[in-house]
């Protein structure tokens, strides 16, 4: 039997693809598998993973951690590139001037916490711990005149710059939580009336981001739920009280970042 010719292969062939609907233009459109787009996580040491430990050693004073909820996020979404310049003790001021230029037109997610320490946020805890509670009523009412006063064009200046640069990306804000839970377990250290102000100005800031991020056209991710329960003075804490090192003081843990940022924050990036 004679076998059959290339060209009469080639037109069988053809026919059942054709019949099947893949010859042409349909081969070419199948898509292949699509990686998630860049991500850029920008901001303070929330975002940075201060208190969360496993610290890149790259990374410096600004003590970017692998147990952060951008670096979990990345490990579990493989996003086609990531740059993480969050870093402790970042304001407003530092965002413009030091973490956007990794930002580009082919950036497709950000993720940004800012503002706790524009508001005076280590310092006042600073006065609340040393000082007592008048002197801590006193600090917390100054870092709310700045919350409610010059923040937010501070927040403005930032979110709009970060559109700028990032004209395509999905830009999801993040806030902080309660510090304390009011009454709680904790035998020593602040009064409650201390911790029921600085919580009060967790909220007032916290309403002024959710605020500037919506009039960005930003996602705004609210934690305070998320650690409900886990605060300062609950029986399961996901935040440091004073510690050593003192900087990760008032910081979440790894398991703060793990479950108090990282669902919000996957919820919203899509």
């Amino acid at each position: 039997m004679r076998s059959p010719s290339a060209r009469s292969l080639r037109t069988a062939t053809l026919t059942l693809l054709t019949t099947l609907g893949l010859a042409g233009a349909g081969l070419a459109a199948a898509p292949a598998h699509a990686s998630e787009p860049g991500y850029v996580a920008l901001g303070d040491s929330y975002s940075s993973g201060v208190g969360a430990g496993s610290y890149i050693s790259s990374s410096g004073d600004c003590e970017r951690s692998t147990k952060s909820y951008p670096y979990l996020w990345q490990a579990a979404h493989s996003p086609s590139s990531f740059s993480f310049v969050a870093c402790s003790g970042a304001t407003t001021a530092d965002v413009l001037s030091s973490q956007l230029s990794t930002l580009s037109s082919s950036t497709g997610l950000v993720s940004i916490s800012i503002g706790g320490n524009d508001a005076g946020f280590s310092s006042t805890m600073e006065t609340c711990v040393l000082d007592g509670t008048s002197s801590c009523l006193s600090a917390v009412s100054t870092a709310e005149t700045y919350i409610n006063g010059p923040l937010a064009a501070k927040l403005d200046a930032t979110y709009a710059a970060i559109s700028a640069h990032a004209p395509n990306a999905h830009v999801v804000v993040l806030d902080y939580p309660h510090l304390y839970q009011v009454p709680g377990t904790c035998l020593f250290g602040i009064s409650d009336t201390s911790r029921n102000a600085i919580n009060g100005a967790a909220d007032e800031l916290d309403s002024v981001i959710a605020k500037r991020a919506a009039n960005a056209g930003f996602t705004f991710v609210d934690v305070r739920g998320a650690f409900t329960g886990h605060e300062i003075c609950s029986s399961d804490s996901w935040l440091h009280s004073t510690t050593l090192p003192i900087d990760e003081s008032y910081h979440p843990t790894a398991a703060g970042q793990s479950g108090g940022y990282l669902p919000g924050f996957t919820s919203a990036a899509g």
